[in-house]
């Protein structure tokens, strides 16, 4: 059976199956290109780099990526709500626990400091030894780069000056 186009069904769907590889081959490479630049960071901060090299080569990007898991509780939006935790909008470089519109626990209100890089840094790393009995319970990210992609994010989301 033949269509307006002279292929017969048969035919079509062996096309169709043709490109479906093809689209396979788009999206490795396309992974690849995003693990490529991730390492390509990672070797341009050098070895055991420091946090501050980290955030010379950090991305943005790739922290918006990974706040994904944030949402789960965090909103980040300007005026948006707090959700079980706080509205992270503008989180860098304000003062610990400022937002008077959330509950933050008495371990969180008496860090004291500000949100720059490296408190965010230690705080993303693990949240419960920088405070303990802090209700987040997200246990932190292991890899510096992740952590620096994070605060490069949060640092995008803020309008913020350079800490």
């Amino acid at each position: 059976m033949a269509d307006s186009s002279g292929l017969t069904i048969r035919n079509r769907r062996r096309k169709r199956l043709r490109y479906h590889p093809a689209l396979l081959a788009v999206s490795a490479a396309l992974a690849a290109c995003s693990n490529d630049d991730r390492e390509a960071r990672r070797n341009a901060a050098g070895p055991q780099p420091s946090l501050e090299r980290l955030m010379a080569v950090a991305s943005p990007a790739a922290g918006g990526r990974l706040f994904r898991q944030c949402m789960a509780c965090h909103t980040i939006g300007q005026g948006a709500p707090n959700g079980a935790g706080p509205n992270r909008y503008a989180v860098f470089g304000r003062p610990i626990a400022a937002d008077p519109t959330y509950g933050y626990t008495h371990a969180l209100k008496s860090l004291g400091g500000i949100w720059d890089p490296k408190r965010l840094d230690a705080w993303l790393a693990a949240p419960s030894k920088v405070a303990p009995g802090t209700k987040m319970a997200f246990a932190g990210f292991d890899d510096p780069l992740d952590r620096a992609d994070m605060i490069a994010y949060l640092k995008s989301q803020s309008g913020a000056r350079d800490q």
